[in-house]
């Protein structure tokens, strides 16, 4: 989980709790990197203030509930859009 000294930052862009050199490796877009598998971004604080942004835009909200030393949820709530029944393929 998140620690509570730095909850209130995970919404700043640029600001992970990432290990240094997760991100140096992430960060040298070398040939070797399998980006198929790791993400060129990843752990590199672009994640939580974009999808609260989308959130947002589309009405809605994003929060997190983090546990220090257990894990952290994230929750999306997005209101529905129109008043007709929506459709969801299954």
């Amino acid at each position: 989980g998140i620690p509570r000294s730095v909850i209130k930052k995970i919404w700043s862009y640029l600001f992970t709790t990432a290990d240094p050199s997760i991100q140096e490796g992430m960060v040298a877009f070398s040939g070797e990197v399998d980006h198929s598998v790791d993400s060129p971004l990843a752990g590199l604080g672009y994640g939580l203030p974009i999808s609260r942004s989308y959130a947002r835009y589309f009405g809605g909200d994003i929060s997190i509930m983090s546990m220090e030393g257990f894990g952290t949820d994230a929750f999306v709530y997005l209101p529905r859009l129109g008043n007709s029944r929506e459709p969801l393929p299954i």
